[in-house]
């Protein structure tokens, strides 16, 4: 096997290089460390250029970070109007969201044509391409016609909906149809794959998806986690709690993970379960995401407004039941507080997988853990059933099962966890990173042997 390959819309930021934070850059770390390997993709600045842009090129720890900047019509037509603008609603089952214009469209496959071209510079006969999520699904078709004919794969980190929601933005046969370029195509869940795999169908074409749910590095999220707790940010946390139990939610602000329906059943909980009122504090931390973008501005406020009503209707001159902030908190800091939480409540509408779930899992203390309250709806619940599941939507439920993890016996939380954490640790990023790759190597390949670069 030749070098590996790694695509991306981001390119990690030098301080990720050598400190990885979360998400893609985490789940690969096993998979570029200890062979050549190159990471390309958008640099993250913005210059103007003609032609190709220049790439950048960089050294860390035997990985060589490759970056090229987009213009501004670039990031505004490929970045936020049809890649964020059109297929993140589309394939968080929000279609209504969706603002489709042909031009954002060709600008999608510019980028990705140009994405295709510089890429093809840098490569070596027997490369093995990986490539990664919704921004890139022309790419494989683009580096086919450019004469790249080795081993390419493709992992998509959001949900896939059913062909009859898909079929609604204009162009989607024709992303099927350059998708047939991969050799393999990587999704979270089997759901996922399914309605993968009828698109394909329902199209005449081959199937290629396969599921390959993504995991953590539990055992070095319990480390910080351990270390976490004993920071100076845990202990403020825990001497403002004064001995109430600590509800903990953590995600992006994000359409995507139901933060007013989670509200809302937070305040149905206050209000049918009044014995708990003083007793416990609900902390969401929310860092602004896409803050520019109309859609957000609106659940920013909409969630200001919630978190007003709530601490109106309930709070205490001495107690508070809400905090939000939607500040970034560091996550060792937050590996901390995951430990301290009794409750996690995640409960997105639509997500891929979502690793908080697992993060928290791992940061509990066998001795005293506590519960998981998870969406149905999150990629990850097949994998965690032993988590209290509800429907996001129904605020009743959500009240009911805050009620029921924080009256949970230590010996029932004990026993969910540990099936919990058995799932955690049997499913973690390294294993997704070597089955995907291995998967790759043996699926029938697409292609004819590549040439050398010009």
């Amino acid at each position: 096997m030749g070098r590996l390959i790694i695509v991306s819309n981001r390119v990690p930021s030098p301080r990720e290089r050598l400190q990885p934070a979360g998400g893609l850059t985490v789940g690969l770390k096993d998979a570029l460390r200890g062979g050549s390997s190159l990471w390309f993709g958008w640099s993250g600045n913005q210059s103007e250029f003609a032609g190709d842009p220049v790439t950048g090129m960089d050294e860390v720890d035997g990985v060589t970070y490759a970056t090229i900047d987009l213009t501004a019509r670039q990031h505004e037509g490929f970045y936020q109007n049809f890649s964020n603008g059109i297929l993140w609603p589309l394939f968080h089952y929000r279609v209504g969201l969706m603002s489709y214009s042909r031009r954002d469209w060709q600008t999608y496959l510019e980028v990705n044509a140009m994405f295709a071209r510089s890429l093809r510079a840098l490569l070596q006969p027997d490369d093995v391409i990986w490539v990664h999520d919704y921004h890139l699904f022309p790419l494989g078709q683009a580096l086919r016609d450019l004469g790249v004919a080795g081993r390419i794969g493709f992992f998509l980190h959001i949900p896939v909906p059913p062909w009859s929601l898909v079929r609604s933005m204009p162009g989607a046969r024709l992303l099927l149809e350059d998708m047939q370029a991969y050799d393999l195509i990587g999704v979270q869940t089997e759901e996922d794959a399914d309605n993968l795999n009828h698109a394909f169908r329902q199209n005449g074409l081959a199937e290629r998806a396969r599921a390959f749910p993504i995991g953590i590095d539990p055992h070095e999220f319990r480390e910080q986690a351990e270390a976490g707790v004993r920071r100076d940010e845990a202990e403020r946390l825990r001497a403002s709690l004064r001995g109430t139990a600590l509800i903990l939610g953590v995600d992006r602000l994000d359409y995507s993970k139901g933060l007013p329906e989670r509200f809302r059943g937070y305040e149905a909980f206050m209000a049918r379960y009044p014995e708990h009122r003083g007793r416990v504090s609900f902390l969401q931390v929310a860092p602004v995401s896409r803050g520019d973008v109309e859609e957000y501005r609106q659940l920013r406020r909409q969630l200001d407004e919630l978190t007003g009503r709530i601490n109106g209707a309930y709070a205490e001159f001495d107690w508070t039941p809400i905090r939000y902030l939607t500040r970034p908190v560091a996550r060792d800091i937050l590996a901390g507080f995951y430990r301290m939480a009794d409750v996690a409540l995640i409960t997105p509408l639509r997500d891929g997988m979502n690793l908080v779930a697992k993060e928290y899992v791992a940061a509990q203390d066998a001795a005293d853990p506590g519960v998981l309250v998870l969406s149905h709806f999150a990629g990850a619940a097949p994998e965690m059933d032993e988590a209290v599941l509800v429907n996001p939507y129904d605020a009743d439920e959500i009240a009911d099962a805050l009620h029921q993890a924080l009256t949970m016996g230590l010996e029932e939380r004990q026993r969910r966890w540990t099936r919990l954490d058995e799932d955690v640790r049997r499913t973690t990023a390294g294993c997704w990173a070597r089955d995907f790759l291995q998967a790759l190597d043996a699926a029938p390949p697409v292609g004819a042997p590549l040439a050398a670069a010009p």
